[in-house]
């Protein structure tokens, strides 16, 4: 299993446990069929069609997330490696195909920007390829042993006894798959491939929530069953089928997999950063260029951040003054930190609020978008078997048939981890105006292929987020100032990532340099500063896109608005970054600038 690859997907919600679907021997008859699915003549349209039909054959996770429920609902994806070659050689002999068949510049505008996306796509998955076993298959972040609960408790779907079936067939499948993934990660492991020796607690504590007979998985099945518009004892069937797979298939399997963690852990790397790995620097720069989408080096991204930090730092100094407080920006943050005042005290009063500020977001859009999401947003606790190790804050995008809503969750795991300050930043970066609004609009996208409604790029994505905390302050909200100083302060994280991130693995900073740094440099609390770099750890690169792409839409939109004057509409800018769905941040840059040539007139 690539974690580069797992990585890629999940940012544009398409969580795989691996690359490809089926029985390796069926995917290496793909990619014959994708290079012939377009003859001269054929559209580019059917072509994407059909090369998203081949891709889709060979993961069931995938069609799930779509919403898609066939004879595949009850399978895995397959995690073998040579089922991760044979989708790669499937993607890249559709890119040569399509470029064989088909002359750019004889394309209708947006068919040519498809053709450069999908080029650009095959290219940097080509670039990755080499590095695919240098992922950590078991980790606190995307580690398999969470992921797997995870997406049968949220994306499998029980409206029918078929579809209980089938979730009972997957309970029985995680067997096998485990013990694939396990079999890989020792091998990995004695490569001197394999995550730090602390990240083995969170995973092992995941693995032993999962081996309780009251488990996630257990009580999932049980509601989803109770629902059901069948007899009772057809319900009663299906939950006593589903414990007997967990207890002849999974949960053996998880205890194998429990012994292998701690064989590992006894031997684990205490170095954090991916230098140690074999060809690290170039894994690393790699990683670098696949999420930013940019050339940059670590030592560029390095030097942006601390200007960046300094930058916000004057920001914050002028709220602390306004505040009143007497001290230091340090004694300041200690002050955020430690005083009671800024934390909530109960689960209930923190979602209350935050249905509050979503509420009052989603009034003020119309005046600020004219494409706006279908799909609704709903706001969920992260669940309690994992919410130890998971991160503070995440979006699930909705499935284009509507089955689904968009997903915001929240880890309430420690509330003093979950400062008041932040609340405000974090609703607007996760539902509206960020991820929310901007992955339902592109799902919705009609006339787009698959690949460019359910792909990413991580620094258009996150940047995007990160771009709307800052326009809500537009839009009217953070009218208390601790809020305001709040949203620096997620701005601020998002600069210190760039120092951090690029100390850990290209630097060689500790785990506690790094802790130490952000403890120095934000107001944000010691467990939520811990959970962060330790996220940064087991997630190289990707932290870096969020203030990269931020900054860049930034910078489109005040050339636009300087190059207009008073014929910038901001709605219409907005539509100009959303309805391309996401691109490369020079790609994105190309297309302001046609537009802003095309207002001129």
């Amino acid at each position: 299993m690539s974690h580069l690859r797992l990585a890629a997907k999940l940012s544009s919600c398409l969580f795989v446990l691996a690359a490809a679907g089926c029985a390796p021997a069926a995917v290496e008859q793909a990619p014959p069929a994708a290079a012939s699915a377009a003859p001269a003549g054929a559209g580019l349209a059917e072509f994407f069609e059909k090369y998203d039909e081949a891709q889709l054959s060979l993961s069931p996770l995938s069609k799930a997330y779509r919403g898609i429920r066939d004879a595949d609902y009850g399978k895995w994806d397959d995690v073998s490696d040579e089922a991760e070659v044979a989708e790669h050689k499937l993607q890249q002999a559709a890119a040569a195909a399509m470029r064989s068949s088909f002359d750019p510049a004889t394309l209708p505008a947006d068919d040519a920007l498809s053709f450069e996306l999908f080029n650009a796509q095959a290219e940097r998955d080509e670039r990755l390829f080499a590095f695919r076993d240098h992922g950590y298959i078991f980790d606190q972040m995307n580690g398999a042993q969470s992921r797997m609960p995870a997406f049968l408790i949220n994306i499998h779907r029980v409206s029918n006894l078929s579809e209980a079936e089938a979730y009972v067939s997957r309970i029985r499948g995680m067997g096998p798959v485990l013990d694939q993934l396990s079999a890989q990660s020792a091998e990995r492991a004695a490569k001197g491939i394999q995550p730090p020796k602390w990240v083995y607690a969170y995973v092992i504590s995941d693995i032993e929530n999962l081996l309780r007979p009251d488990n996630a998985v257990i009580e999932d099945i049980e509601a989803k069953a109770a629902r059901l518009d069948a007899a009772d004892a057809d319900k009663a069937r299906i939950v006593e089928a589903a414990k007997a797979a967990w207890n002849e298939s999974a949960a053996p399997a998880y205890a194998r997999l429990l012994a292998e963690m701690r064989r590992q852990q006894a031997g684990a790397p205490t170095e954090d950063g991916v230098w140690r790995l074999p060809d690290g620097a170039a894994y690393y720069q790699a990683l670098l260029a696949n999420y930013t989408t940019t050339g940059m080096t670590a030592d560029q991204i390095h030097e942006l951040g601390l200007r960046e930090v300094a930058r916000i730092h004057g920001e914050m100094e002028r709220i602390k003054e306004k505040v009143g407080f007497k001290g230091s920006l340090q004694q300041f943050f200690e002050h955020l930190r430690t005083s009671p005042q800024f934390y909530y005290t109960s689960r209930e009063a923190y979602l209350a609020d935050v249905d509050a500020k979503v509420k009052a977001m989603e009034v003020r859009l119309p005046a600020w978008f004219n494409t706006l999401p279908k799909a609704p947003l709903q706001v969920k606790a992260v669940e309690a078997f994992r919410e130890k190790s998971a991160g503070k804050a995440f979006y699930q995008s909705p499935s284009p048939d509507g089955s689904r809503p968009g997903t915001y969750y929240v880890n309430l795991y420690d509330l003093n981890d979950m400062s008041k300050t932040e609340l405000e930043a974090l609703v607007y970066h996760e539902g509206v105006p960020g991820h929310h609004l901007q992955r339902a609009v592109q799902t919705e996208l009609e006339g787009l292929p698959a690949f460019r409604r359910f792909g990413g790029f991580t620094a258009y994505t996150e940047g995007w987020g990160l771009y709307a905390e800052e326009l809500a302050k537009d839009m009217g909200a953070y009218t208390d100032p601790y809020s305001d100083f709040g949203r620096l302060g997620m701005e601020l994280w998002r600069a210190c990532r760039l120092v951090v991130d690029t100390g850990i693995h290209d630097r060689r900073w500790s785990r506690e340099q790094a802790i130490a740094y952000l403890k120095q440099n934000t107001p944000n609390p010691d467990g939520d500063i811990e959970k962060a770099i330790e996220r940064y750890i087991v997630y190289p690169g990707q932290a870096t896109a969020y203030l990269i792409g931020k900054l860049k839409i930034m910078e489109l939109r005040e050339r636009s608005r300087a190059a207009l004057g008073d014929r910038f509409d901001i709605r219409a800018f907005h539509d100009v970054v959303l309805k391309s769905g996401p691109v490369p941040l020079n790609i994105l840059e190309r297309r302001v600038d046609a537009w802003i040539a095309a207002q001129k007139g």
